[in-house]
Protein backbone atom coordinates (compact mmCIF):
# COMPACT_ATOMS: atom_id res chain seq x y z
CA UNK A 1 0.00 0.00 0.00
CA UNK A 2 1.23 3.53 -0.72
CA UNK A 3 1.15 6.36 2.02
CA UNK A 4 -2.40 7.45 1.36
CA UNK A 5 -3.51 3.83 1.71
CA UNK A 6 -1.57 3.31 5.02
CA UNK A 7 -3.57 6.86 6.08
CA UNK A 8 -6.88 5.60 5.33
CA UNK A 9 -6.25 2.64 7.15
CA UNK A 10 -5.57 4.59 10.33
CA UNK A 11 -9.49 5.13 10.09
CA UNK A 12 -10.11 1.53 11.14
CA UNK A 13 -7.94 -0.11 12.38
CA UNK A 14 -5.42 1.82 15.49
CA UNK A 15 -2.98 4.39 14.05
CA UNK A 16 -0.12 2.82 16.12
CA UNK A 17 -0.61 -0.89 14.49
CA UNK A 18 -1.38 0.78 10.88
CA UNK A 19 2.36 2.84 11.32
CA UNK A 20 4.06 0.08 12.74
CA UNK A 21 3.13 -2.18 9.57
CA UNK A 22 3.92 0.84 7.63
CA UNK A 23 7.52 0.90 8.47
CA UNK A 24 7.13 -3.29 8.18
CA UNK A 25 6.73 -1.91 4.32
CA UNK A 26 9.50 0.70 4.30
CA UNK A 27 11.87 -1.88 5.24
CA UNK A 28 11.18 -4.05 2.36
CA UNK A 29 11.17 -1.25 0.11
CA UNK A 30 14.17 -0.06 1.12
CA UNK A 31 15.69 -3.18 0.13
CA UNK A 32 14.53 -3.08 -3.36
CA UNK A 33 15.54 0.97 -3.71
CA UNK A 34 18.69 -0.11 -3.09
CA UNK A 35 18.85 -2.85 -5.84
CA UNK A 36 17.64 -0.63 -8.30
CA UNK A 37 20.00 2.52 -7.37
CA UNK A 38 22.86 0.07 -7.48
CA UNK A 39 21.77 -2.87 -9.81
CA UNK A 40 24.28 -5.31 -7.13
CA UNK A 41 23.55 -8.49 -5.36
CA UNK A 42 22.43 -7.21 -1.87
CA UNK A 43 25.07 -8.42 0.71
CA UNK A 44 22.64 -10.39 2.90
CA UNK A 45 20.24 -12.29 1.52
CA UNK A 46 16.20 -11.36 1.20
CA UNK A 47 13.86 -13.05 3.22
CA UNK A 48 11.22 -14.74 0.70
CA UNK A 49 7.99 -12.55 1.60
CA UNK A 50 10.79 -9.58 0.28
CA UNK A 51 11.40 -11.56 -2.73
CA UNK A 52 7.67 -12.23 -3.47
CA UNK A 53 6.77 -8.06 -2.78
CA UNK A 54 9.29 -7.37 -5.14
CA UNK A 55 8.26 -9.96 -8.55
CA UNK A 56 4.62 -9.23 -7.59
CA UNK A 57 5.14 -5.19 -7.96
CA UNK A 58 7.21 -6.34 -11.11
CA UNK A 59 4.40 -8.25 -12.28
CA UNK A 60 1.43 -5.72 -12.05
CA UNK A 61 3.65 -3.64 -14.55
CA UNK A 62 2.92 -5.54 -17.45
CA UNK A 63 -0.18 -5.48 -19.47
CA UNK A 64 -1.64 -8.65 -19.11
CA UNK A 65 -2.21 -7.74 -15.37
CA UNK A 66 -3.22 -3.93 -16.29
CA UNK A 67 -6.61 -4.26 -14.37
CA UNK A 68 -9.59 -3.84 -17.29
CA UNK A 69 -6.56 -4.84 -19.95
CA UNK A 70 -8.13 -5.65 -23.23
CA UNK A 71 -5.97 -7.52 -25.67
CA UNK A 72 -6.41 -7.88 -29.39
CA UNK A 73 -3.68 -9.19 -30.03
CA UNK A 74 -2.17 -12.33 -30.56
CA UNK A 75 0.10 -12.48 -27.81
CA UNK A 76 -1.34 -10.72 -24.63
CA UNK A 77 0.15 -13.09 -22.24
CA UNK A 78 -3.00 -14.89 -21.76
CA UNK A 79 -2.66 -18.41 -19.72
CA UNK A 80 -5.14 -21.25 -19.48
CA UNK A 81 -3.67 -22.21 -16.07
CA UNK A 82 -3.58 -20.06 -12.84
CA UNK A 83 -1.25 -23.14 -11.90
CA UNK A 84 0.99 -21.98 -14.46
CA UNK A 85 0.61 -18.58 -13.97
CA UNK A 86 1.46 -18.83 -10.44
CA UNK A 87 4.57 -21.01 -11.24
CA UNK A 88 5.48 -17.75 -12.85
CA UNK A 89 4.67 -14.99 -10.78
CA UNK A 90 2.69 -13.53 -13.83
CA UNK A 91 5.19 -12.20 -14.87
CA UNK A 92 4.30 -14.55 -18.87
CA UNK A 93 5.98 -12.05 -21.69
CA UNK A 94 9.54 -13.17 -21.81
CA UNK A 95 11.78 -11.02 -22.19
CA UNK A 96 13.19 -9.05 -25.03
CA UNK A 97 11.66 -8.54 -28.63
CA UNK A 98 12.36 -10.01 -31.91
CA UNK A 99 15.64 -8.15 -33.12
CA UNK A 100 17.07 -8.06 -29.57
CA UNK A 101 16.61 -10.37 -26.26
CA UNK A 102 17.60 -7.53 -24.15
CA UNK A 103 15.68 -4.92 -25.27
CA UNK A 104 12.58 -3.07 -23.74
CA UNK A 105 8.97 -4.31 -24.13
CA UNK A 106 6.47 -2.01 -24.50
CA UNK A 107 3.54 -4.31 -23.01
CA UNK A 108 6.17 -5.82 -20.11
CA UNK A 109 8.06 -3.10 -18.42
CA UNK A 110 8.01 -5.56 -15.37
CA UNK A 111 9.48 -8.26 -17.10
CA UNK A 112 11.80 -5.96 -18.81
CA UNK A 113 12.86 -4.24 -15.30
CA UNK A 114 13.40 -8.27 -14.06
CA UNK A 115 15.72 -8.61 -17.48
CA UNK A 116 17.83 -5.57 -17.03
CA UNK A 117 18.12 -6.17 -12.95
CA UNK A 118 19.55 -9.95 -13.57
CA UNK A 119 21.76 -9.38 -16.10
CA UNK A 120 23.20 -6.38 -13.96
CA UNK A 121 23.08 -8.66 -10.56
CA UNK A 122 24.58 -11.60 -12.62
CA UNK A 123 27.34 -8.98 -13.30
CA UNK A 124 28.37 -8.23 -10.14
CA UNK A 125 28.47 -11.95 -9.18
CA UNK A 126 30.83 -12.68 -12.15
CA UNK A 127 32.93 -10.17 -10.88
CA UNK A 128 32.73 -10.90 -7.20
CA UNK A 129 34.32 -14.18 -8.10
CA UNK A 130 37.12 -13.33 -9.71
CA UNK A 131 36.92 -11.79 -13.38
CA UNK A 132 36.84 -8.36 -11.99
CA UNK A 133 37.34 -6.31 -15.46
CA UNK A 134 34.43 -8.17 -17.53
CA UNK A 135 32.41 -5.36 -18.91
CA UNK A 136 28.95 -7.14 -19.90
CA UNK A 137 26.55 -10.07 -19.65
CA UNK A 138 23.19 -11.33 -20.56
CA UNK A 139 21.16 -14.23 -19.00
CA UNK A 140 20.41 -16.26 -22.09
CA UNK A 141 17.57 -19.17 -21.84
CA UNK A 142 19.80 -21.68 -24.00
CA UNK A 143 22.01 -24.30 -21.95
CA UNK A 144 25.81 -24.39 -22.60
CA UNK A 145 26.22 -25.71 -25.95
CA UNK A 146 23.37 -23.90 -27.57
CA UNK A 147 25.08 -20.14 -25.92
CA UNK A 148 28.34 -21.11 -27.75
CA UNK A 149 26.41 -21.46 -31.14
CA UNK A 150 25.46 -18.33 -30.48
CA UNK A 151 28.74 -16.94 -30.14
CA UNK A 152 30.09 -18.41 -32.68
CA UNK A 153 27.08 -17.29 -34.97
CA UNK A 154 27.52 -14.28 -33.79
CA UNK A 155 31.49 -14.00 -35.25
CA UNK A 156 30.55 -15.37 -38.60
CA UNK A 157 28.79 -11.93 -39.79
CA UNK A 158 32.51 -10.31 -38.53
CA UNK A 159 35.01 -12.92 -40.13
CA UNK A 160 32.66 -14.15 -43.52
CA UNK A 161 35.27 -16.18 -44.99
CA UNK A 162 36.59 -18.42 -41.89
CA UNK A 163 35.59 -22.16 -41.68
CA UNK A 164 37.63 -23.56 -38.90
CA UNK A 165 37.28 -23.68 -35.40
CA UNK A 166 40.66 -24.88 -33.40
CA UNK A 167 39.47 -26.99 -30.32
CA UNK A 168 41.68 -28.16 -27.74
CA UNK A 169 40.08 -31.44 -27.40
CA UNK A 170 37.91 -31.91 -24.10
CA UNK A 171 35.72 -35.08 -24.44
CA UNK A 172 31.82 -33.70 -24.09
CA UNK A 173 29.29 -34.18 -27.03
CA UNK A 174 27.97 -30.77 -26.89
CA UNK A 175 30.65 -28.29 -27.16
CA UNK A 176 31.83 -30.15 -29.92
CA UNK A 177 28.15 -30.26 -31.53
CA UNK A 178 27.88 -26.67 -30.92
CA UNK A 179 30.78 -25.58 -33.86
CA UNK A 180 29.07 -28.12 -35.61
CA UNK A 181 25.40 -26.73 -35.26
CA UNK A 182 26.86 -23.29 -35.71
CA UNK A 183 28.02 -24.80 -39.43
CA UNK A 184 31.97 -24.87 -38.87
CA UNK A 185 34.61 -27.32 -39.21
CA UNK A 186 35.78 -28.19 -35.27
CA UNK A 187 39.95 -28.96 -36.04
CA UNK A 188 40.50 -31.09 -32.70
CA UNK A 189 44.22 -30.59 -31.41
CA UNK A 190 44.87 -33.46 -29.11
CA UNK A 191 45.83 -32.90 -25.17
CA UNK A 192 49.46 -33.61 -23.97
CA UNK A 193 50.27 -35.36 -21.34
CA UNK A 194 52.12 -34.20 -18.66
CA UNK A 195 52.65 -36.52 -15.63
CA UNK A 196 49.08 -37.73 -14.83
CA UNK A 197 47.96 -34.16 -16.45
CA UNK A 198 46.27 -33.86 -19.85
CA UNK A 199 47.02 -30.25 -20.89
CA UNK A 200 47.25 -28.10 -23.79
CA UNK A 201 49.41 -28.90 -26.70
CA UNK A 202 50.22 -24.94 -27.71
CA UNK A 203 52.75 -25.99 -30.29
CA UNK A 204 49.78 -27.83 -31.88
CA UNK A 205 47.69 -25.18 -32.46
CA UNK A 206 50.33 -22.78 -33.71
CA UNK A 207 51.00 -25.16 -36.44
CA UNK A 208 47.27 -25.37 -36.69
CA UNK A 209 47.08 -21.63 -36.81
CA UNK A 210 49.96 -21.92 -39.71
CA UNK A 211 49.13 -24.61 -41.54
CA UNK A 212 44.90 -23.15 -42.04
CA UNK A 213 46.31 -19.59 -41.98
CA UNK A 214 44.18 -17.45 -39.47
CA UNK A 215 42.07 -15.48 -41.41
CA UNK A 216 40.43 -19.29 -42.29
CA UNK A 217 40.08 -19.28 -38.42
CA UNK A 218 36.63 -18.44 -36.78
CA UNK A 219 38.25 -18.65 -33.35
CA UNK A 220 39.78 -20.47 -30.95
CA UNK A 221 37.79 -22.44 -28.74
CA UNK A 222 39.33 -23.18 -25.25
CA UNK A 223 37.99 -24.94 -21.92
CA UNK A 224 38.64 -24.49 -18.22
CA UNK A 225 36.18 -26.23 -16.38
CA UNK A 226 36.50 -30.28 -17.70
CA UNK A 227 36.77 -33.16 -16.07
CA UNK A 228 39.86 -34.95 -14.57
CA UNK A 229 42.44 -35.99 -15.81
CA UNK A 230 41.99 -33.34 -18.47
CA UNK A 231 42.80 -29.60 -16.90
CA UNK A 232 42.26 -26.35 -17.91
CA UNK A 233 43.27 -25.53 -20.96
CA UNK A 234 46.81 -22.78 -20.85
CA UNK A 235 44.21 -19.57 -21.23
CA UNK A 236 46.82 -17.04 -20.90
CA UNK A 237 49.04 -18.46 -23.61
CA UNK A 238 45.63 -18.91 -26.02
CA UNK A 239 44.80 -15.78 -25.52
CA UNK A 240 47.96 -13.83 -26.01
CA UNK A 241 48.50 -16.17 -29.10
CA UNK A 242 45.01 -15.15 -30.29
CA UNK A 243 45.70 -10.80 -30.14
CA UNK A 244 48.76 -12.07 -31.82
CA UNK A 245 47.33 -13.76 -34.57
CA UNK A 246 44.05 -10.98 -34.53
CA UNK A 247 42.01 -14.77 -34.09
CA UNK A 248 38.47 -14.51 -31.72
CA UNK A 249 38.49 -16.32 -28.72
CA UNK A 250 35.85 -17.95 -27.08
CA UNK A 251 35.99 -19.43 -23.58
CA UNK A 252 33.67 -22.28 -22.44
CA UNK A 253 33.49 -22.28 -18.61
CA UNK A 254 30.77 -24.38 -18.09
CA UNK A 255 31.20 -24.30 -14.41
CA UNK A 256 33.74 -22.17 -13.80
CA UNK A 257 32.07 -19.16 -11.72
CA UNK A 258 32.10 -21.51 -8.90
CA UNK A 259 36.10 -21.80 -9.19
CA UNK A 260 38.30 -18.96 -8.01
CA UNK A 261 41.22 -20.77 -10.65
CA UNK A 262 39.23 -20.88 -13.13
CA UNK A 263 38.00 -17.16 -12.85
CA UNK A 264 41.41 -16.39 -12.64
CA UNK A 265 42.55 -17.63 -15.60
CA UNK A 266 39.75 -15.67 -17.59
CA UNK A 267 40.81 -12.53 -15.38
CA UNK A 268 44.67 -13.14 -16.88
CA UNK A 269 43.74 -14.34 -20.36
CA UNK A 270 41.88 -11.34 -21.13
CA UNK A 271 44.38 -8.67 -19.17
CA UNK A 272 47.71 -10.13 -21.22
CA UNK A 273 45.84 -11.24 -24.40
CA UNK A 274 42.32 -11.37 -26.09
CA UNK A 275 38.88 -13.09 -24.92
CA UNK A 276 36.14 -11.93 -27.00
CA UNK A 277 33.56 -14.17 -24.53
CA UNK A 278 32.93 -16.43 -22.10
CA UNK A 279 30.21 -18.77 -21.57
CA UNK A 280 28.53 -20.53 -18.35
CA UNK A 281 25.60 -22.27 -16.75
CA UNK A 282 23.01 -21.31 -14.91
CA UNK A 283 21.93 -24.27 -13.24
CA UNK A 284 26.26 -25.91 -12.45
CA UNK A 285 26.82 -22.82 -10.77
CA UNK A 286 23.72 -21.40 -8.85
CA UNK A 287 21.96 -24.57 -8.34
CA UNK A 288 18.64 -23.47 -10.56
CA UNK A 289 16.60 -25.51 -13.17
CA UNK A 290 18.60 -26.59 -16.18
CA UNK A 291 17.84 -24.38 -19.33
CA UNK A 292 19.81 -21.23 -18.92
CA UNK A 293 23.73 -19.90 -19.34
CA UNK A 294 25.42 -16.40 -19.08
CA UNK A 295 27.48 -14.95 -22.50
CA UNK A 296 29.98 -12.33 -20.76
CA UNK A 297 33.05 -10.26 -22.30
CA UNK A 298 35.13 -7.68 -21.78
CA UNK A 299 33.62 -5.36 -24.78
CA UNK A 300 30.09 -4.71 -24.62
CA UNK A 301 29.56 -3.61 -27.84
CA UNK A 302 30.69 -7.60 -29.41
CA UNK A 303 28.46 -9.02 -26.06
CA UNK A 304 25.47 -6.48 -27.67
CA UNK A 305 26.05 -8.21 -30.69
CA UNK A 306 25.40 -11.80 -29.30
CA UNK A 307 22.50 -10.58 -27.84
CA UNK A 308 20.94 -9.01 -31.15
CA UNK A 309 21.28 -12.58 -32.69
CA UNK A 310 19.23 -13.78 -30.51
CA UNK A 311 15.87 -14.45 -32.90
CA UNK A 312 12.68 -13.53 -31.17
CA UNK A 313 11.77 -13.22 -27.68
CA UNK A 314 13.06 -15.36 -25.27
CA UNK A 315 11.47 -17.37 -22.18
CA UNK A 316 12.48 -15.10 -18.60
CA UNK A 317 12.03 -18.60 -16.18
CA UNK A 318 16.40 -19.01 -16.29
CA UNK A 319 16.85 -14.98 -15.51
CA UNK A 320 14.02 -14.94 -12.62
CA UNK A 321 14.99 -18.34 -10.84
CA UNK A 322 18.77 -17.02 -10.94
CA UNK A 323 17.61 -13.72 -9.69
CA UNK A 324 15.30 -15.09 -7.08
CA UNK A 325 18.25 -17.66 -6.49
CA UNK A 326 20.75 -14.26 -6.01
CA UNK A 327 18.29 -11.99 -4.15
CA UNK A 328 17.85 -15.04 -1.17
CA UNK A 329 21.49 -15.70 -1.13
CA UNK A 330 23.05 -12.77 -1.18
CA UNK A 331 26.34 -11.61 -1.80
CA UNK A 332 27.42 -13.45 1.22
CA UNK A 333 25.58 -16.31 0.85
CA UNK A 334 27.03 -16.99 -2.89
CA UNK A 335 30.62 -16.25 -1.44
CA UNK A 336 29.92 -18.78 1.54
CA UNK A 337 28.78 -21.42 -0.74
CA UNK A 338 32.37 -20.82 -2.91
CA UNK A 339 34.05 -21.17 0.29
CA UNK A 340 32.32 -24.69 1.66
CA UNK A 341 33.00 -25.90 -1.96
CA UNK A 342 36.77 -25.55 -1.88
CA UNK A 343 36.50 -27.33 1.84
CA UNK A 344 34.94 -30.28 0.23
CA UNK A 345 37.35 -30.26 -2.60
CA UNK A 346 39.90 -31.04 0.10
CA UNK A 347 37.75 -33.47 1.55
CA UNK A 348 36.75 -35.80 -1.34
CA UNK A 349 40.40 -35.46 -2.54
CA UNK A 350 41.83 -36.92 0.96
CA UNK A 351 38.54 -39.62 1.09
CA UNK A 352 39.22 -40.40 -2.55
CA UNK A 353 43.10 -41.06 -1.88
CA UNK A 354 42.57 -42.85 1.36
CA UNK A 355 40.13 -45.03 -0.64
CA UNK A 356 42.26 -45.64 -3.53
CA UNK A 357 45.51 -46.58 -1.49
CA UNK A 358 43.06 -49.23 0.59
CA UNK A 359 41.94 -50.94 -2.86
CA UNK A 360 45.94 -50.65 -4.67
CA UNK A 361 44.90 -48.32 -6.52
CA UNK A 362 45.73 -44.18 -6.55
CA UNK A 363 44.46 -40.77 -7.13
CA UNK A 364 45.90 -39.52 -10.20
CA UNK A 365 47.92 -36.35 -9.51
CA UNK A 366 46.24 -33.25 -11.14
CA UNK A 367 47.29 -30.44 -9.46
CA UNK A 368 45.43 -27.71 -12.02
CA UNK A 369 42.41 -29.02 -12.06
CA UNK A 370 40.02 -27.61 -9.36
CA UNK A 371 37.09 -28.99 -9.07
CA UNK A 372 37.37 -32.47 -10.62
CA UNK A 373 39.12 -35.64 -9.64
CA UNK A 374 40.09 -38.94 -10.67
CA UNK A 375 41.44 -42.60 -9.14
CA UNK A 376 43.19 -45.36 -11.34
CA UNK A 377 41.05 -48.73 -11.89
CA UNK A 378 44.36 -50.26 -13.05
CA UNK A 379 43.73 -53.01 -10.36
CA UNK A 380 39.87 -53.69 -11.66
CA UNK A 381 40.80 -53.22 -14.98
CA UNK A 382 43.70 -56.47 -14.46
CA UNK A 383 40.62 -58.61 -12.80
CA UNK A 384 38.30 -58.60 -16.03
CA UNK A 385 38.17 -56.66 -18.88
CA UNK A 386 33.77 -55.90 -18.08
CA UNK A 387 34.57 -54.67 -14.41
CA UNK A 388 35.25 -51.37 -14.91
CA UNK A 389 32.09 -50.71 -16.58
CA UNK A 390 30.33 -52.86 -14.06
CA UNK A 391 31.13 -50.83 -11.33
CA UNK A 392 29.92 -48.00 -12.93
CA UNK A 393 26.45 -49.76 -13.21
CA UNK A 394 26.84 -50.90 -9.72
CA UNK A 395 27.42 -47.23 -8.22
CA UNK A 396 24.55 -45.82 -10.35
CA UNK A 397 21.82 -48.45 -9.44
CA UNK A 398 23.14 -47.29 -5.85
CA UNK A 399 22.21 -43.85 -6.23
CA UNK A 400 25.25 -42.30 -6.33
CA UNK A 401 25.18 -39.85 -9.22
CA UNK A 402 27.39 -37.79 -10.99
CA UNK A 403 30.72 -40.63 -10.79
CA UNK A 404 31.74 -41.26 -14.11
CA UNK A 405 33.43 -44.28 -15.11
CA UNK A 406 36.02 -44.47 -18.41
CA UNK A 407 37.03 -47.19 -19.36
CA UNK A 408 40.27 -48.17 -21.65
CA UNK A 409 39.60 -47.93 -25.95
CA UNK A 410 36.07 -46.95 -25.76
CA UNK A 411 35.15 -44.83 -29.45
CA UNK A 412 32.41 -42.18 -30.28
CA UNK A 413 31.49 -41.14 -33.85
CA UNK A 414 30.03 -37.65 -33.35
CA UNK A 415 29.12 -35.46 -36.39
CA UNK A 416 31.37 -37.87 -38.54
CA UNK A 417 34.67 -37.31 -36.51
CA UNK A 418 35.55 -40.48 -34.61
CA UNK A 419 36.84 -39.71 -30.79
CA UNK A 420 39.38 -42.78 -29.71
CA UNK A 421 39.45 -43.26 -25.95
CA UNK A 422 36.53 -41.15 -25.34
CA UNK A 423 35.01 -39.54 -22.37
CA UNK A 424 39.53 -39.74 -21.37
CA UNK A 425 40.35 -36.60 -23.86
CA UNK A 426 42.93 -38.70 -25.28
CA UNK A 427 43.32 -41.53 -27.43
CA UNK A 428 45.20 -43.31 -25.25
CA UNK A 429 45.48 -42.05 -21.92
CA UNK A 430 47.76 -45.01 -20.03
CA UNK A 431 44.65 -46.37 -17.30
CA UNK A 432 40.97 -46.42 -16.75
CA UNK A 433 39.63 -44.18 -13.47
CA UNK A 434 36.94 -42.92 -11.74
CA UNK A 435 36.00 -39.27 -11.57
CA UNK A 436 34.56 -37.41 -8.68
CA UNK A 437 33.73 -33.62 -8.30
CA UNK A 438 33.62 -31.37 -5.77
CA UNK A 439 30.54 -28.77 -7.14
CA UNK A 440 29.03 -25.95 -5.88
CA UNK A 441 26.04 -27.19 -3.21
CA UNK A 442 28.08 -30.62 -2.63
CA UNK A 443 27.90 -31.69 1.29
CA UNK A 444 30.15 -33.66 3.54
CA UNK A 445 27.70 -36.22 3.77
CA UNK A 446 27.27 -36.42 -0.03
CA UNK A 447 31.25 -37.31 -0.06
CA UNK A 448 30.62 -39.61 3.05
CA UNK A 449 27.94 -41.84 1.60
CA UNK A 450 29.73 -41.85 -1.95
CA UNK A 451 32.93 -43.08 -0.34
CA UNK A 452 31.08 -45.76 1.59
CA UNK A 453 29.15 -46.85 -1.33
CA UNK A 454 32.19 -47.22 -3.76
CA UNK A 455 34.13 -49.35 -1.39
CA UNK A 456 31.34 -51.61 -1.04
CA UNK A 457 31.38 -52.25 -4.85
CA UNK A 458 35.14 -52.40 -5.01
CA UNK A 459 34.92 -54.83 -2.37
CA UNK A 460 31.61 -57.02 -3.99
CA UNK A 461 33.61 -56.90 -7.10
CA UNK A 462 36.81 -58.36 -5.76
CA UNK A 463 34.42 -60.74 -4.19
CA UNK A 464 32.79 -62.14 -7.22
CA UNK A 465 35.72 -62.22 -8.79
CA UNK A 466 37.61 -64.43 -6.30
CA UNK A 467 34.50 -66.88 -5.61
CA UNK A 468 34.31 -67.79 -9.61
CA UNK A 469 37.75 -67.87 -11.38
CA UNK A 470 36.81 -70.94 -12.38
CA UNK A 471 33.82 -69.28 -14.53
CA UNK A 472 32.59 -66.67 -15.52
CA UNK A 473 30.30 -64.51 -13.33
CA UNK A 474 26.63 -63.32 -13.56
CA UNK A 475 27.17 -59.72 -13.80
CA UNK A 476 24.03 -57.30 -13.46
CA UNK A 477 23.26 -55.76 -16.99
CA UNK A 478 25.10 -52.60 -17.83
CA UNK A 479 23.60 -49.21 -18.25
CA UNK A 480 23.89 -48.18 -21.65
CA UNK A 481 25.20 -44.49 -20.61
CA UNK A 482 26.94 -44.64 -16.78
CA UNK A 483 29.41 -42.33 -17.40
CA UNK A 484 27.41 -39.09 -16.01
CA UNK A 485 28.33 -37.12 -19.46
CA UNK A 486 26.33 -33.85 -20.14
CA UNK A 487 26.90 -30.15 -19.87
Amino acid sequence: MNSENFSLSEKIVSTSYVRQGSQARRSHEQLIRLLLEQGKCPSEGWSESTVELFLNELAVMDSNNFLGNCGVGEREGRVASSLVARRHYRLIHGIGRSGDIAAVQPKAAGSSLLNKLTNSVVLDILKLSGVRSVASCFVVPLATGMSLTLCFLTLRHRRPNARYIIWPRIDQKSCFKAMITAGFEPVVVENVLEGDELRTDLEAVVRKIEELGAENILCVHSTTSCFAPRVPDRLEELATLCAKRNIPHIVNNAYGVQSSKCMHLIQQGARVGRIDAFVQSLDKNFMVPVGGAIIAGFDESFIQEISQMYPGRASASPSLDVLITLLTLGASGYKKLLSERKEMYLLLAQELKSLASAHGERLLHTPHNPISLAMSLDGLQAESDGAVTQLGSMLFTRQVSGARVIPLGKEQTISGHTFRGFMSHSDAYPCPYLNAASAVGITREDVTLCMKRLDKCLKTLKKEKNATKSSSPVLPPCREDTTGEGL
